[in-house]
């Protein structure tokens, strides 16, 4: 037995000695609060994970006295892996999970505290949007969705929310909150946000049970700490009322998702939550070398609201950071699209590269640019632009007014926007038109009033009416004047509106905008072509065979967190792309993904701008991104190399410390600073205070 444990002992000293001093203070602080301020690639899920196999191999705690809570299936597996692998002494596997899936867990064992049995089910979203479509069909149901999840995460109940609301339309939907509660309470349903706020609301009524579940559970880790919202800060602390083991990992900077609700202050904050908190920084990365690290530490400098850390490279040497500029988004995707070939020519895997953008809808040129290459490539986290439903309706439209004889686009866009026609109706037209053997647009165009009211009620027989006339008066214009046709297309059947209120608008709107502005420019540059032929020309864009073999990855940032790459290009760096700008956007969260864009590469990083860009439907005149400049970047080359004569080899004199030669040299702040080696001592200096030998 003393053999075993000194063999034990043994294997984790080995494993603590190839921790760096940072990675190792982090793991042997076992009580108290602790932040783990773990930046892009310094080895953050290898910290987490020997911390706990310490803690259950060498302090003694019982794996049942921890909890490790995390945000995805995949990280707790991975970590969950990695820690048993750690553990020699023979222990059963601690409580690694989602914070969802604990909920989950402490429903099944205590919400009959509620007066509820704990045989609930537990909904998805697509059941949640069919029993909110139930209650109300007339509010778009993924806005009321939205909401609802909103109001839960916020533990707001449905008489807050109706005593909140200003506008009708928000206490119409407090109406439906209150009918959806009710609906899930009689069928015992439980929906995903449920199971922490169900898990809040138990602990906070019942004191004794909450004191328990702390005791219970006395060393708590969370990872991606800054991806927490609200409810989740305010579980933790429940959780923690009788102790305050509280470790959390993550990074400040890399706090992307506001939108879904984060809040960047539970880590900012963390140690007015939780007294007396200990802060470790990670600032060794692994990952990339020190050029992308200066360009991305010089680009998050300029935020305020952070903790402050900079991350230094292990690797040595690497190339600059390169930029491109384009003279818009077809030369853009055309010159990527050559770089990525020239690099798997060369012998580079086509996995180890990927192109990031901020707004999805920039993938359609890229997608173009790539597939015209040849270069075979994988969408990640997203569909391709033609296979967006926003993108189909808009074709099927298009299809309809080439070919009213088109039954399936016609059912596709038939109640598209809303005319109060629900499968049922449809179905029943389209038999009708079956044996009356004639197309459904033809079939509905020949019916009188009396026997279209037969079919569908009177208000939807007039819509569909109009819906007939537009059609075909598009349909003329598109033969006399296809310059006016879009237009005229979003005029008539105002696209862009049937998708206001939905959480991803501004996203389906870019890509709305985006399609008539690639209409309009073909029509510039084919004056004479037809419709028929524009629909033809994205058919092979949207449907071209992808080339055999290996591909390589596109996806938009927010994808790529977690993720890294050899190469990496990141396009689409002008103000309005990335940073997006206006509309409530926060430019500190616009500046984290930029700085998140870069810590993905690891050897190579490009960065692309173009000089215009199809913009909400028009060709718009674009500037640079801030970020280019804020990150100490010139096209090409670092601009340090321009605003200071001092370079890596240069020997220097220091009125104190003497000769010294430097070797490296990064921003600070306005200044440049030098590291200089003065005979085996390396000490920073600003510039400033040498002097060239």
């Amino acid at each position: 037995m003393n053999y075993y444990y000194e063999q034990g002992n043994n294997g984790m000293d080995e494993i603590l000695s190839n921790l760096n001093e940072a990675q190792r203070s982090a793991v042997e602080r076992i009580e108290g609060p602790l932040l783990i301020l773990a930046g892009a690639g310094s080895g953050k899920t290898k910290t987490i994970t020997t911390r706990l196999a310490y803690l259950l191999d060498q302090v003694g705690i019982p794996a049942g006295d921890t909890l490790t809570l995390t945000f995805t299936n995949k990280a707790a597996k991975e970590m969950r892996e990695r820690a048993m692998g750690l553990i020699t002494q023979n222990s059963y596997p601690p409580l690694l999970c989602t914070f969802h899936k604990f909920g989950l867990l402490f429903l099944k064992f205590h919400i009959h505290l509620l007066g509820r049995a704990n045989n609930f089910v537990v909904i998805d979203t697509d059941d949640k949007k069919k029993i909110i479509k139930k209650i109300n069909a007339d509010l778009p149901t993924a806005l009321i969705a939205s909401e609802i999840s909103r109001y839960k995460n916020s533990l707001i109940d449905p008489t807050e929310a109706y005593a909140q609301a200003e506008l009708t339309n928000y206490k119409h939907i407090a109406k439906i909150y209150e009918e959806y509660e009710a609906y899930l309470l009689k069928n015992n349903l439980v929906d995903f946000d449920d199971l922490l706020c169900l898990t809040y609301k138990l602990l906070d009524e019942n004191p004794d049970l909450c004191r328990r579940t702390s005791e219970k559970y006395r060393y708590i880790m969370i990872d991606e700490y800054q991806d927490t919202n609200e409810l989740q800060l305010r579980l933790l602390q429940k959780l923690c009322s009788t102790h305050n083991n509280l470790c959390v990992v993550g990074d400040d900077d890399q706090s992307i998702y506001g939108w879904r609700g984060a809040h960047v202050r539970n880590i900012l904050e963390f140690d007015q939550d939780f007294a007396d908190a200990m802060v470790v920084k990670l600032e060794h990365n692994y990952r990339s070398t020190q050029p992308i690290l200066t360009v991305a530490n010089a680009l998050i400098e300029h935020n305020r609201s952070r903790l402050g850390k900079t991350l230094i490279a292990t690797k040595e040497g690497g190339d600059d950071v390169q930029t491109i500029t384009s003279n818009d988004e077809s030369e853009e995707s055309q010159k990527i699209a050559k770089a990525i070939k020239e690099l798997i020519t060369s012998g580079v895997r086509p996995n180890e590269i990927a192109v990031l953008y901020r707004i999805n809808a920039l993938s359609r040129s890229l997608e173009e640019g790539l597939n015209r290459a040849g270069v075979a490539y994988k969408l990640v986290g997203g569909l391709r632009f033609y296979d967006r439903a926003e993108i189909k309706d808009l074709i099927s439209y298009l299809r309809v007014i080439t070919n009213v004889h088109d039954n399936f686009s016609l059912k596709r866009i038939i109640n598209k926007p809303k005319r109060g026609l629900g499968k049922a109706t449809i179905d029943k037209i389209e038999l009708s038109s079956i044996e009356a053997g004639k197309s459904m647009f033809e079939f509905i165009s020949t019916l009188t009033d009396s026997e279209l009211e037969g079919l569908v009620r009177k208000k939807s027989a007039g819509e569909l009416r109009d819906f007939i006339t537009e059609i075909l008066e598009l349909r003329r214009v598109s033969e006399e004047a296809i310059y006016r046709f879009i237009d005229l297309l979003e005029e008539r059947f105002k696209i862009k509106e049937t998708l206001k209120g939905l959480p991803d608008e501004a996203e389906k709107v870019a890509n709305v905008d985006e399609f008539y502005g690639l209409f309009r420019d073909y029509v510039k540059q084919n004056p004479e072509s037809s419709l028929a032929e524009f629909l033809n020309d994205i058919t092979l864009q949207s449907e071209q065979d992808q080339v055999e073999g290996e591909s390589i990855y596109i996806m938009s940032i927010h994808a790529s967190k977690g993720l890294e790459f050899e190469h990496l290009f990141v396009i689409g760096l002008e103000e309005g792309f990335l940073p997006l700008i206006g509309d409530g956007s926060d430019l500190e969260e616009e500046r984290r993904l930029g700085y998140v864009a870069f810590t993905r590469a690891k050897s190579n990083l490009t960065l692309s701008n173009v000089n215009s860009r199809f913009y909400k439907g028009r060709r718009t005149v674009l500037q640079k991104s801030r970020f280019i400049n804020e990150a100490g970047l010139c096209e090409g080359s670092l601009i340090l190399e321009k605003n200071t004569s001092y370079k890596k080899g240069d020997l220097v004199r220091h009125k104190i410390f003497g000769a010294g030669r430097v070797e490296g040299v990064s921003k600070a702040g306005r200044e440049f600073k030098l590291s200089i080696n003065f005979g085996g001592n390396k000490r920073d200096i600003l510039a400033s205070f040498v002097e060239k030998l």
